[in-house]
């Protein structure tokens, strides 16, 4: 029998006077020679991201941080008043609300357009995800959205930009291919949003579909915190709490009686 294999990492290390980070020395090459972008591309991907790929990743950065009064801000914005000590913990509220919903559906969308790819007809295989969400009435990640009508403006300028920095483009093509099969199945148009974009986009630099949310909580991160200074200055929170309280009408009996 096999020995089991010892637990590794191939990340960090350090010594007594060095830190590496995937065998880069964190003093030497890294601080002050790498951008952000640069190196959260590095710590996932295990490489460093040509210009292209940063190009890329910025404008998909720049396009989650911020989304206005939405429920990621809402719960922010009330774990702050609630616990105004802990800023950690309010960003925190706020991240837990990248989901299936809203921000991470780039993970829905980017696994619909890795079963495109994988198909030996690309046309066939869209027109099938389409008809297969009609009639099982499931929402069709990375399409739709409730404001912007009948496009979302952020998709075709995501689209260029990774387009302008030299990417293959299958993935691309992949759900523009299932942006056509809706609109024939569905016999409306139905917008490609901004995280269908994401998911093309950072499909084509290799992204993984299991990490690819971890985009979105990145750099919702930064958006919260920017939530947490105005709520500061600005606070909202209990106007919110208030309108809740207001409109959210009890529907038990205890008091009935007593508005009668």
């Amino acid at each position: 029998m096999a020995e089991p294999r010892k637990p590794s990492t191939a990340i960090c290390t350090y010594t007594s006077d060095a830190i590496y980070v995937r065998d880069k020395s964190l003093v030497d090459e890294l601080i002050g020679e790498v951008s952000f972008t640069q190196m959260m591309f590095f710590q996932i991907m295990a490489r460093m991201p040509t210009a292209g790929e940063v190009k890329i990743v910025d404008a998909v950065l720049v396009t989650l941080m911020e989304h206005g009064i939405t429920p990621s801000a809402i719960a922010t914005r009330l774990t702050l008043m609630s616990a105004p000590e802990s800023l950690q913990g309010a960003v925190a509220a706020g991240l837990l609300g990248v989901g299936g919903q809203f921000l991470g559906t780039m993970e829905g969308a980017a696994a619909l357009i890795a079963e495109i790819i994988a198909a030996p007809d690309r046309a066939v295989a869209a027109e099938g995800i389409a008809r297969r969400h009609r009639e099982s009435k499931t929402p069709l990640p990375g399409f739709g959205h409730n404001l912007h009508r009948p496009d979302d403006p952020r998709t075709p300028k995501l689209l260029a930009v990774a387009h302008t920095a030299g990417v293959k483009g299958d993935h691309i093509a992949a759900l523009l291919a299932l942006g056509d099969a809706v609109d024939r199945v569905y016999a409306r148009h139905i917008t490609i949003n901004a995280t269908g974009a994401i998911a093309a986009v950072l499909s084509e630099l290799g992204i993984p579909v299991e990490v690819m949310r971890g985009f979105a909580v990145i750099t919702r991160a930064a958006g919260l915190v920017g939530h947490i200074k105005e709520e500061r200055e600005n606070p909202a929170a209990r106007a919110i709490w208030e309108l809740a309280a207001h409109e959210v009408e009890y529907s038990g009996d205890a008091v009935k009686g007593a508005h009668d």
